[in-house]
């Protein structure tokens, strides 16, 4: 068998007048002639033919029964064929979002295959990334906190994010929260006190973090061993209620409000995702796990976000 290219030997079907042709694999070739030549009958008829019947023949009785017996192509032999997807031009899409893996479907087991058996590797230093104990999330938020004490003081807040780009009004799950004695959620980027309405549109994705702890810690505190060790005892509660809450997560957002107070409901904030479950032990960043919507181009979770996943830009040409 070649594994170079595909060689066919004595092509019959339809107005093909026994035809030897050789097509080199990894490649993208043209068949290109006059209305009537035979282009269809060797791509369609007898290529994709051949190797749909020869895919069907690998399968067991079983499954066999189910696809039916298919005709083989009148051609004398073809070597060096692999199993074969067409698309007709008739069922093509004017849609952006329309790819070959889309419409071939073959889109949807790729995107499972990365999300299972994918091994993930640190943005930043390009190590593969693993799981992180709490422990190692309490030294790394501490760490984080000391390089920002570069002012007065830090203020931080623990999140547990309970919903993560989900469509619903979740009213059962803030009223729950709410009788559980929890106070605050920070909804889509603000924070709502969990006594006040709150109204989500069903048909829009949201993502809520229930706020665990708010902290504040100063250089003066910083200093003092028995009030950072407090600061230490309290955080760490936080994060393992935390992790608990949102199935190994948590967010630190942290808060850059001029405010010299801890505002009720912060507008600036800085948000470092930590996992119990994926985390780079050299840099201290966390992922999610990843799942099969992380690698589409056509959800909001893994598209560009400065295409949408269509992969260009609609600009206006001032030229």
């Amino acid at each position: 068998m070649s594994n170079k290219s595909i060689i066919v030997t004595g092509a019959r079907e339809h107005n093909l007048q026994n035809v030897n042709v050789e097509i080199p694999k990894n490649k993208l070739v043209v068949f290109t002639g006059l209305s009537g030549s035979g282009k269809s009958s060797l791509a369609f008829d007898t290529l994709y033919s051949e190797g749909q019947r020869r895919y069907v023949e690998s399968l067991s009785s079983y499954a066999r029964q189910f696809l039916g017996v298919m005709k083989k192509p009148d051609v004398e032999n073809i070597d060096g064929l692999s199993p074969a997807i067409a698309i007709d031009q008739k069922t093509t899409s004017h849609n952006p979002r329309s790819t070959v893996g889309t419409i071939t479907e073959i889109y949807d087991y790729l995107r499972l295959l990365y999300a299972k058996v994918g091994h993930l590797h640190c943005p930043n230093c390009g190590r593969e990334i693993s799981t992180q104990s709490v422990d190692q999330i309490v030294g790394h938020i501490s760490r984080e906190i000391q390089n920002r004490l570069s002012g007065q003081q830090v203020r931080l807040m623990i999140l547990s994010p309970v919903v993560r780009d989900k469509k619903g009004e979740f009213t059962s799950l803030l009223q729950s929260l709410r009788k559980r004695g929890f106070a605050r959620v920070r909804i889509d980027g603000q924070v709502y006190d969990l006594n006040e309405r709150i109204d989500l549109f069903k048909n829009n994705r949201h993502t809520i973090a229930l706020v665990i702890d708010r902290l504040s810690l100063t250089k003066q505190q910083f200093r003092d061993s028995e009030k950072f060790k407090n600061f230490k005892t309290r955080l760490t509660a936080a994060v393992e209620e935390s992790l608990k809450q949102a199935e190994g997560f948590l967010i630190v957002s942290f808060v850059n409000d001029a405010s010299l107070d801890f505002p009720d409901k912060p507008k600036e904030m800085e948000d470092v995702l930590f996992s119990e479950r994926l985390a780079c032990s050299f840099c201290g960043i966390s992922v999610e796990e990843p799942f099969p919507l992380l690698f589409s181009f056509n959800a909001p979770a893994g598209a560009c976000e400065t295409c949408s996943g269509l992969g260009s830009l609609l600009q206006i040409d001032v030229k």
